[in-house]
């Protein structure tokens, strides 16, 4: 096992004079502005408010950039399935047309060459999600890629959403991220995220972006984070495997589907408690203990550490002014937003349509995860759960989809059993018709083997923690 804390990796205290925060190395320096609070202050409130803050709503808390995705899909409203599959049309042929003539934008690094520019498999893959979507949306083509519980499932339910997310999450994002936010509760978090999980106090913000927002924001804070020096190959591989946590909102749904919504806060409550677990436990393990403590170039951050005789408190806050003076202008982040939109919808959204609705079709017609799920079945004996051989295959369906394991459990007449599979579903935290496709994607060094890997190790942490709170209760 590697050691979490190699040597060097946290800096010697700084003494009290330092009032700036040197440039990364590697990054440009940009224009000096004047230290100021309010710049660190206002911004900061905004992506709070947009990604942090939980709201009351007429059906239930939610998030500022909640409440704007379901705005944009009401407004959308039936045409979105079709913005999206055009997305995937456009996608395919714009990657096309730059393979097979090379035009002047194709060989230059800007917005449409980072979007665009794809290898020859790349492109056959754009071309097979552009196909597979338009067969979804016009019913024709084979069953198992065209029904609602395959590619109607991944175009008409999950890309929907990721097309509206990062319709308006890129341009808010930078608010939490550019103007101090993460360096000021990473100061503060610092002595409890460093001892108990091996990772930064900024860590923090990443963990509370998912939970109340998405796994799939959290993931993109994560990777971003990762590609601007603030975290290693480890810190961020730990924090995209165990803090890409579910969002209360669908916590909620996975209770309700599986018949278990009268026993949610007992259910949320094993879901922090064995998410907790996991998180500890996982950096210290292979393979996620074997990564290597290497930033990326743009790296290493400043340091978290608080000078002697100074408070957590006034450091956080002048790291944090320090980094909002350096924030990017207004149109230095409208081209970074835009960009990481263009990235996922034209980059990612494919690859998510075709590898989703594979794992669906695999899921759903196929006996391949009762096969591997025979292992399971004294593994959930051992735990006393009844139907143990209805549960297995529940349990390792969610490597396909997070939704996949309640679908299953519906068809068992154990509560206990149903209480413990939704927990499950949302503690095991790598399916790859999203979370898993992203990772894949990213510059992490994580493969499918990692990805298989921290899916059976948190099943085997959280599923008997989840059980014992299921016994306790029921």
């Amino acid at each position: 096992m590697s050691d979490p804390f190699p040597p060097g990796r946290d800096e010697p205290e700084v003494s009290d004079a330092s009032t700036q925060v040197p440039p990364r190395a590697g990054a440009p320096a940009p224009p000096a502005r004047p230290p100021s609070h309010a710049r660190f202050v206002l911004p900061s409130l905004v992506g709070v408010l947009f990604f942090l803050a939980p709201l009351p709503t007429s059906t239930g808390l939610n998030i500022g950039i909640g409440v704007l995705v379901d705005g944009a899909k009401t407004l959308l409203g039936d045409a979105l399935p079709w913005l999206v599959g055009a997305t995937l049309c456009l996608s395919a042929t714009a990657a096309l047309y730059g393979l097979a003539l090379r035009p002047g934008w194709w060989r230059r690094p800007n917005q449409l060459s980072r979007a665009f520019v794809a290898a020859p498999a790349g492109v056959l893959l754009r071309i097979a999600a552009a196909a597979g979507a338009c067969m979804v949306l016009f019913d024709a083509g084979p069953a198992w890629l065209v029904s609602p519980d395959t590619g109607g499932t991944i175009l008409r339910d999950l890309m929907t959403v990721i097309f509206a997310v990062f319709l308006v999450a890129s341009a808010l994002m930078p608010f939490l991220t550019d103007f101090g936010l993460m360096e000021f509760v990473g100061t503060l978090a610092r002595p409890v995220c460093r001892p108990l999980l091996t990772l930064p106090g900024r860590s923090a913000v990443d963990c509370a972006a998912s939970w109340f927002g998405s796994s799939t924001v959290g993931v993109v804070i994560t990777t971003k984070q990762f590609d601007a020096g603030y975290y290693t190959e480890r810190e961020a591989s730990v924090i995209a495997l165990n803090f890409s946590v579910v969002s209360v909102a669908f916590a909620k749904v996975v209770s309700e589907f599986a018949g278990v919504g009268h026993r949610f806060f007992a259910l949320y409550g094993a879901l922090v408690v064995s998410g907790l677990v996991a998180a500890a436990v996982m950096p210290r393990i292979p393979p996620l203990s074997r990564k290597r403590d290497r930033y990326s170039p743009a790296g290493p951050p400043p340091p978290e550490t608080v000078p002697t005789g100074r408070g957590a408190l006034s450091r956080g806050v002048e790291l944090a002014v320090a980094r909002a003076a350096r924030a990017p202008s207004a149109s230095a982040l409208a081209r970074s937003s835009a960009g990481t939109t263009f990235d996922i919808w034209f980059g990612l959204m494919p690859l998510v349509m075709v590898i989703g609705t594979l794992a669906l079709a695999v899921a759903h017609h196929t006996p391949l995860f009762d096969w591997l799920s025979y292992p399971l079945v004294p593994f959930v004996e051992f735990l006393r759960l009844p139907e143990a051989a209805a549960a297995a295959p529940a349990l390792l369906v969610g490597f396909a989809d997070q939704f996949l394991p309640v679908v299953l459990a519906r068809g068992i007449d154990s509560e206990l059993t149903r209480f413990v599979i939704a927990c499950a579903s949302a503690t095991q935290l790598v399916y790859m018709s999203e979370v898993g496709v992203f990772l894949l994607k990213s510059k992490l060094p994580l493969g499918i083997g990692d990805l298989m890997a921290v899916f059976l190790l948190r099943t085997l942490i959280t599923v008997p923690i989840c059980a014992l709170i299921g016994h306790w209760i029921l």
